[in-house]
């Protein structure tokens, strides 16, 4: 008996470590290639940031990581692909405010976003930029307000589409500066920002990205910027709040990294500081300057807190917008 006790124990303590060298420990992590999903077709800003935190996560684990782009649906597909893959770390998200945060709350997505997801970081934001045809007549943004809000109705504003971020963010803008005028959405940025420098719509509001060449050429007159700092990308562009006396008003779209629900803590504070690590390269911040995002690294608890803020704030926006997606 008692050397049958002994080989069982024996053998318990075999399969033991047998299973430990099989299924590597939390402080091991990673132990083999990962996949970055892209929600989004290349060229895109945020398939842009995730390959550059791709390449320079490999580089720091040694490890390949994946870029796959697997877009659809607003970035729907891709997001949802990331919310049921398995919580172990190896599957992770090239996040973005579209699908994460307005989507869901503007129509029925295959994920939720707050249940299904897990914060990592955000490395950046792109502030919108409200812009007129030159010849509008206002010098600055207070007289901006002054000529449209004395004028209800009168005046129309683009937007690259209903329920896009851009639309919110002029939504957003015309509720806190008592505006009244029509929206003209558009299948784009592009052909948006082309009618309001023809002067067939008075105004919109968009990314830094999209609209600071054209300001630059003399297409475009810019007069304010939504976030709480100047951009780094438009610094003579003054903010809101600054300029139009609008203390507190933020609204910015943002591009991060999050992972399945449910992924362990140890796992997602270590993919936290990698990322911080890779945005802290001069080529990572120079690439996310090149389409229009101001680093703003937010670790994982801070993006937590910022997406419930912001999730409030755009569930606000739609009510009083009475935006619907037909």
């Amino acid at each position: 008996m008692k050397h049958w006790i002994t080989l069982t124990s024996a053998l318990l303590m075999s399969g033991m470590a047998h299973a430990q060298q099989a299924q590597p420990t939390q402080q091991e992590y990673p132990t083999r290639p990962m996949r970055l999903v892209i929600p989004w077709p290349p060229g895109q800003a945020t398939d842009l940031v995730g390959r550059v935190i791709a390449m320079k996560l490999t580089e720091i684990y040694g490890y390949q990581v994946v870029s796959d782009n697997r877009a659809g649906a607003g970035g729907q597909i891709g997001t949802d692909i990331v919310a049921k893959a398995a919580p172990d770390g190896y599957t992770v998200l090239a996040a973005s405010s579209g699908p994460v945060t307005v989507a869901p709350l503007l129509q029925k997505t295959p994920y939720v976003s707050e249940r299904d997801l897990a914060p990592v970081a955000i490395g950046g934001f792109a502030p919108y930029v409200l812009v007129t045809t030159p010849s509008f007549p206002a010098k600055d943004i207070k007289e901006f307000i002054a000529v449209v809000k004395s004028n209800p109705g009168k005046y129309n504003y683009a937007s690259s589409g209903t329920g896009a971020a851009a639309h919110l963010a002029v939504e957003y803008f015309n509720n806190v500066a008592g505006i009244k005028a029509t929206h003209v959405p558009y299948k784009g940025s592009i052909p948006a920002l082309t009618d309001v420098i023809s002067g067939q719509v008075a105004y919109m509001t968009e990314t830094v990205s999209a609209t600071m060449p054209f300001v630059r050429s003399g297409k475009l007159k810019a007069y304010g910027i939504s976030t709480l700092k100047r951009s780094a990308q438009a610094p003579n562009v003054p903010t809101y709040a600054e300029a139009a006396d609008m203390p507190g008003f933020e609204f910015a779209a943002w591009i991060g990294v999050m992972v399945s629900a449910g992924t362990p803590k140890p796992l997602v504070d270590k993919l936290t500081a990698a990322v911080d690590k890779v945005l802290q390269t001069q080529d990572a911040r120079d690439k996310l300057a090149s389409v229009g995002l101001d680093v703003n690294y937010h670790r994982a608890d801070e993006m937590a807190a910022y997406l419930k803020k912001q999730s409030t704030q755009v569930a606000d926006i739609i009510k009083k917008a009475n935006i619907k997606i037909e």
